[in-house]
């Protein structure tokens, strides 16, 4: 049985890794973390009835309760690091779903955890969908390099452009074989024409309704190639998630979900 541990347990994604953690078949929980609902009954939180975890208010008392096999981080951009800083350097595994790590983060949790001999995986979209519309706009973009994103989410999400706007974009501009033609368009309005990463122009929509969805447009002449992943639901996100935990002894150090990245492994092609 492996032990996990759910971080930012009363949150949306976290609530639905704690339900999808009891119900799956090898897991269970060791125990939650989050300082919003800390000292509450993690079942009672959740949706589930009282099942007598109580919530801790931060890792480092959690880990004086019961240390965890994995840990499950659905929490912020601005407290992901020192998260898996901590969980790492225990010799824990740990599987990233928060977005906002640098790329010189990624480098140093990459270090920690070879020196602790903990496994981290490091994923900005967990849906199937989600990483085969990477992988297919990667392919495209070999033969229409004009290609610009769309990424559209809740108005409660942190961060923009999501992370998995951002490597989507980061595996286009690294599978091109010719430069894209021109923008000459003069903004009237700044910002109006979104944001470029990786020479690739990002647009973030936030509205209430959204969940998760993407668009990645290519434009050739006479001709326009659309590819659209939506997430309706957040549960298209735990097959994914729930994976990862079982598998990630397999990760060896510090990896991505999808392709290779500042020199860390690849988990999943």
């Amino acid at each position: 049985m492996i032990e996990v541990l759910v971080n930012g347990a009363s949150g949306r994604m976290g609530s639905e890794v704690v339900r999808s953690v009891m119900a799956e078949e090898g897991l269970a929980i060791a125990g939650a973390v989050d300082p919003a609902a800390a000292g509450k009954d993690l079942g009672e939180v959740v949706g589930i009835g009282h099942n007598g975890i109580t919530i801790s208010p931060n890792l480092e008392e959690a880990f004086k309760v019961k240390k965890p096999d994995v840990v499950v981080d659905f929490t912020s951009p601005k407290v992901i690091y020192e998260n898996a800083k901590f969980v790492l350097s225990h010799g824990v595994n740990m599987v990233i779903g928060t977005t906002g790590l640098t790329a010189d983060q990624r480098k140093e949790l990459s270090e920690i955890a070879n020196k602790s001999g903990a496994n981290g995986l490091v994923a900005p979209n967990f849906s199937l969908g989600a990483v085969l519309l990477m992988k297919v706009s990667a392919e495209i973009s070999k033969y229409m390099p004009n290609a610009e994103i769309i990424e559209l989410h809740h108005n409660h999400k942190y961060d923009a452009p999501s992370g998995t706007a951002k490597l989507t974009a980061e595996k286009m501009a690294a599978a091109r074989t010719k430069a894209p033609e021109p923008d000459e368009t003069k903004e009237s309005l700044p910002g109006v024409r979104g944001g470029k990463y990786e020479g690739i122009t990002i647009h973030s929509v936030r509205l209430p309704g959204y969940v998760a969805h993407q668009e990645v447009l290519f434009g050739g002449y006479g001709e326009i190639l659309t590819l659209r992943h939506d997430s309706l639901d957040r549960k298209s996100f735990m097959p994914g998630v729930m994976l990862a935990c079982k598998k990630l002894h397999d990760c060896q150090g510090l990896c991505l979900w999808f392709g290779k990245l500042s020199g860390m492994r690849c988990f999943y092609e």
